[in-house]
């Protein structure tokens, strides 16, 4: 598990408009959310977009991180006007590298999933903060209150 102080693993993947989502020397949030279009998920990828502005003006962007197709992302993007980059990592490459593909449960039934979790990772690589089993409301606003520390 990636946590508070920890070098951030790579991040290099598709996003829904044609590009590549990556660190690159940039301060990043980078939230991982089980699926798009589902309650949870439309809720925080909403509230990142409506703080998108804040973000930018921190000069930190905003990577969200599903299994999710590029297609899944960019039907939900339009479905929902959402305002920040959405890349999918089908494979689970990067949700294994950063610890956030485990084990949970429901109803009793054990199975595989993307824990809910956000990094704040500073431009030299280094996570800075990080959130696991997050609850969504208010989430995005305590991730912009501590980046603008950065």
């Amino acid at each position: 598990m990636i946590d508070t102080g920890d070098t951030a693993p790579a991040l290099d993947l598709d996003t829904d408009a044609g590009g590549r989502a990556s660190l690159a020397g940039k301060p990043s949030v980078v939230y991982f959310y089980p699926k798009d279009d589902t309650s949870g998920c439309t809720k925080e990828a909403q509230e990142f977009t409506v703080l998108a502005a804040d973000f930018a003006r921190a000069g930190v962007q905003v990577i969200g991180v599903s299994k999710d197709s590029v297609a899944s992302h960019g039907k939900f993007r339009a479905k929902y006007d959402l305002g920040v980059t959405l890349a999918a990592d089908p494979d689970g490459v990067a949700c294994a590298a950063w610890g956030v593909w485990v084990e949970k449960s429901m109803y009793g039934r054990k199975y595989m999933g993307i824990e809910r979790a956000t990094f704040l990772v500073d431009a030299g690589g280094k996570v800075v903060r990080a959130w696991h089993k997050v609850k969504v409301p208010g989430h995005a606003a305590e991730v912009l209150a501590a980046a603008k520390g950065l």
